[in-house]
C-alpha cells in the first residue's frame, strides 16, 4: 500500500494516519487536515458515519463531511481515510473521490455485511484496511482480508485496534498482542497498523502503545487527533492536538528489522539455542503432565466422578501464581497459561468419559 507511505518525514516507515474520531465541522476538518499535514502527514482519518453503542449522541455528519474532504483535498495535499459500514458507504466514498476506506470492528464480526461491502468494491482499486473484529477471533478478521481480496482489491493493510473483555483493565480494549502477531505470520503480505487511540481510550497511553506497535514491527499508526480534542464531539479523552501528535512522532524510537554486527549474531544464536533446549523440556514436561492428566480422567470415569473440581482448580491458579511471583512471573501471565493448559486437561478428561467401553472378547 505505497500510498499509505510518507517518506518526507525522512523514513518511509512507520506509516502515520492521523484525524479527529469524527468529521464533526467544515472548520474543523480543516484545521486538523492542516496541522497534521505541515508534520509530514499524508493521509487524515476522519470518521463520517458515527453510530455508537447506545442512541442518542452524536452519530456523524453523513455524507455532507465527504464534500468537505473534497474541497480540502484540492487546497491541501492530503489523501482520506473514511470507515465504511455498509454497501451505501463505499459508492458514496467514490463518488466524493475518498482515498481509502477501512473496515471498523462492528463491520469485520459480521460476514454477510462484510460480504456487501466487498461486492460494492468490485471494479474499484481503492486501498482497504480491516480492523480487527471486536471480539477475539483471528479467522473473523482473516476472512474479512479475504472476502476484501476476493472483491479484486490489491492494497489491503490489517489495523490492530484492540478487543473487547469483560475483565477490568487499564485499556479501552485490550490489545492481546498475540492475535495481531499471529495474524503477520498467517498473512505476511498484509501490512499491519496498530490503533492506539481505540486500544488505549486515553491520549497519555498514545505513545506507549504506539512505541511497543514499533518494536513489534508494525508498519505504521492510525492516530486519532483534534484540534481541541477536550471538547471534540465523540471519544475526547482518546484524541491528542496536533502539538501532542508532533511530541509522540518526535519521541517514537525505530528499530531495525536486523543487525548484521557478527557478534551480536553469535550471541543472539546463542541465547536462542538456550531458548531451544528450554522449550524441549517444557514440551516433554507438558507431555509428561498430560499423561497424568489421561490417569486422572480414567480415573474419575471409573468412579462416577465429575471433570471439573472447581475447589482444585482455584488452589492450582493460586498456588501457580505464588509460585511465580519470587520467580519474577507475572500473575497474569500464569494464570492465562494454567487457563490453556486447564482446557486442555478438561477436553482431554471429556475425551476419556466419552469413550465407548470395550466389550470383553
Amino acid at each position: 500500500m505505497e500510498i499509505l507511505g510518507n517518506e518526507e518525514n525522512g523514513f518511509s516507515r512507520p506509516w502515520v494516519i492521523a484525524g479527529p474520531c469524527s468529521a464533526e465541522t467544515y472548520d474543523q476538518l480543516y484545521a486538523v487536515t492542516k496541522s497534521v499535514y505541515k508534520l509530514g502527514v499524508k493521509v487524515v482519518r476522519a470518521g463520517v458515519w458515527k453510530p455508537r453503542t447506545r442512541p442518542n449522541n452524536f452519530e456523524g455528519v453523513g455524507a455532507e463531511a465527504l464534500a468537505w474532504m473534497e474541497s480540502i483535498k484540492k487546497e491541501i495535499g492530503v489523501k482520506f481515510a473514511i470507515e465504511v459500514a455498509n454497501a451505501e458507504h463505499v459508492e458514496l466514498a467514490l463518488k466524493y473521490g475518498i482515498d481509502m476506506a477501512w473496515l471498523g470492528a462492528r463491520t469485520t464480526v459480521n460476514p454477510f455485511t462484510v460480504q456487501e461491502i466487498a461486492d460494492a468494491l468490485k471494479g474499484t482499486n481503492i486501498p482497504v484496511m480491516v480492523k480487527n473484529p471486536v471480539n477475539p477471533d483471528l479467522a473473523l478478521w482473516m476472512g474479512c482480508i479475504e472476502r476484501i481480496a476476493n472483491a479484486g482489491i490489491q492494497e489491503i493493510a490489517a489495523i490492530h485496534r484492540g478487543f473487547s473483555s469483560y475483565k477490568k483493565t487499564r485499556f479501552r480494549n485490550e490489545p492481546l498482542w498475540q492475535l495481531p502477531i499471529e495474524l503477520k505470520s498467517r498473512l505476511p503480505g498484509v501490512p499491519l497498523l496498530c490503533d492506539p487511540s481505540h486500544i488505549a481510550g486515553d491520549s497519555s497511553m498514545i505513545h506507549e502503545i504506539s512505541q511497543k506497535a514499533l518494536d513489534l514491527n508494525y508498519d505504521g499508526i492510525m492516530v486519532e487527533t483534534h484540534p481541541d480534542p477536550d471538547n471534540a464531539w465523540s471519544d475526547p479523552k482518546q484524541q491528542v492536538s496536533p502539538g501532542q501528535l508532533a511530541e509522540i512522532l518526535k519521541d517514537l524510537k525505530l528499530r531495525q528489522d536486523t543487525c548484521d554486527d557478527s557478534l551480536f549474531k553469535s550471541q543472539l544464536e546463542e541465547l536462542r539455542n538456550k531458548i531451544d533446549s528450554i522449550d524441549h523440556d517444557l514440551v516433554e514436561n507438558l507431555a509428561n503432565r498430560a499423561k497424568i492428566i489421561e490417569e486422572i480422567g480414567q480415573y474419575k470415569k471409573d468412579n462416577d466422578v465429575t471433570i471439573l473440581q472447581i475447589e482444585r482448580w482455584n488452589k492450582i491458579l493460586r498456588s501457580r501464581k505464588e509460585w511465580g511471583q519470587p520467580l519474577g512471573l507475572n500473575a497474569e501471565f500464569i494464570e492465562e497459561l494454567y487457563k490453556a493448559i486447564h482446557s486442555e486437561s478438561i477436553r482431554k478428561q471429556t475425551e476419556i468419559f466419552n469413550r465407548t467401553p470395550q466389550s470383553p472378547k
